[in-house]
């Protein structure tokens, strides 16, 4: 992705001059004459670097401090070119907030080398130091420039899923590893046209060509699904889940690590900010999420008629599957005063099958029969369940056949109400969103 450098001087050979030093495959150069004009496309672009001239008048101390107040939030390089030499001069422009003041004339290789100094170290100081990529903020300005500057893009929202319990499992040296390891092979398929940035922790921004961004993605998922299992210990790789650990996660049955891509293109709409595109993005690949396997998605280009697209409802049903009545009155009543929708059968076999749950609390029963362990199996092979979260609470203590029956979460009886509510509410929102 080309940095960008505005240059700010009325001069027409002089400005000319410097474009031709600056400019080449890696750097685009705007040039402007009024600052006017000047401002606006600060705002409009952010640019890395902005050099002006003091051709534009004597205040250009008053200048930078202009530039300075509208770019507080990006803070561009800000070069100062002047005819004076003079020592008072300078420290007013510094202190006013340039980064570097050059007296002219300049010879024309160390203009050049000046320049690409202050453009290298913005372009560093805007790196992840985790995934040497550039931050979220770099990002974000390089979907600006894509919305500028091209016309047949793609952009890709690439996340590594169930990141933070694979961290709170394999401690945080081992998951900048598996951070570190994706960028490395995202940065192996891209060329040198294309941006590999960060956007958080465990998410990355890709802006490549559209003719090759499905391919792109279909290679990631692939990669990424043949080295993740290298990232996980044999007995974890064994059983086929993670047991989680920890006092607000403990008992809880998490997949591995899978990697989701949300795809959005210059011909499936037409963007006018960044703030538009990456909502789009991450609209995409919220749909594209999986809850135990990889996936990608494309956005394509509409075609739709009145009516003809309904918003999916927000389901917050839970079935209670409890022989215990007064347990069972009493997650009812707690449930549905935090507004949820509550239906409650005694045993599976009384349950209504067109009420599609969010959540399926089951007691597992007692600890000599584990005949709800038979229940949890047969609800995670059911079409109508499956993406159903379940919660099995026991007097049954083994939390690892549980887990493996199907469950999604054990909490062992008695159990605190409240946590079992949280539990829930968490659910609920995974579900749904």
């Amino acid at each position: 992705m080309q940095t960008v450098t505005l240059i700010i001087d009325k001069r027409r050979e002089i400005s000319v001059k410097y474009k031709k030093l600056l400019e080449n495959e890696y750097s685009n150069v705007i040039i402007s004459k009024d600052l006017i004009s000047a401002m606006k496309f600060i705002q409009d672009k952010e640019p890395d670097l902005i050099i002006i001239s003091d051709s534009m008048g004597e205040d250009l101390d008053v200048y930078c401090k202009d530039i300075r107040a509208i770019t507080y939030n990006m803070r561009p390089v800000i070069v100062a070119t002047s005819k004076s030499a003079e020592l008072s001069d300078k420290l007013k422009v510094l202190d006013a907030g340039a980064d570097d003041f050059i007296s002219e004339p300049v010879n024309s290789k160390e203009f050049a080398g000046r320049i690409q100094a202050h453009l290298r170290r913005e372009f560093e100081s805007n790196l992840d130091e985790k995934k040497l990529l550039p931050n979220r903020n770099y990002s974000m300005r390089s979907l600006k420039r894509v919305l500028s500057y091209q016309n047949d893009w793609a952009a890709l929202l690439i996340s590594i899923d169930n990141f933070s319990v694979y961290r709170e499992a394999y401690t945080k040296l081992a998951s900048d590893r598996l951070v570190q390891t994706y960028s490395a092979i995202i940065a192996s398929a891209l060329s040198k046209e294309d941006f590999l940035g960060g956007l958080s922790e465990n998410e990355f921004l890709v802006i490549t060509d559209e003719l090759k961004a499905e391919k792109l993605a279909n290679y990631l998922i692939f990669a990424f699904d043949a080295v993740v299992e290298k990232f996980y210990s044999a007995s974890d790789i064994k059983r086929g889940f993670v047991i989680t650990q920890g006092e607000t996660q403990a008992g809880m049955r998490s997949e591995f690590v899978h990697s989701t891509i949300g795809i959005v293109t210059s011909k499936s709409s037409e963007y006018k900010t960044a703030s538009e595109l990456i909502a789009a993005l991450e609209n995409i690949h919220r749909m594209a999420k999986l809850p135990d396997k990889s996936n990608y998605l494309i956005e394509r280009t509409k075609l739709e008629a009145e009516d003809s697209v309904l918003a999916k409802s927000f389901n917050n049903k839970v079935l209670i599957i409890e022989e215990d009545e007064a347990m069972t009155v009493l997650l009812s009543t707690i449930l549905k005063l935090q507004g949820y929708e509550i239906q409650t059968a005694k045993n599976f076999k009384l349950v209504n099958f067109e009420y599609n749950p969010a959540v399926i609390i089951l007691d597992a029963g007692k600890e000599d029969t584990h005949q709800g362990l038979d229940v949890c199996k047969i609800i995670k092979e059911s079409h109508l369940y499956k993406s159903s979260k379940l919660i099995v609470t026991s007097v049954f203590r083994n939390k690892e056949t549980i887990l493996k029956a199907g469950a999604d979460l054990y909490l062992p009886k008695p159990y605190d109400v409240s946590g079992l509510v949280k539990w829930v509410d968490s659910f609920i929102k995974e579900f749904n969103y």
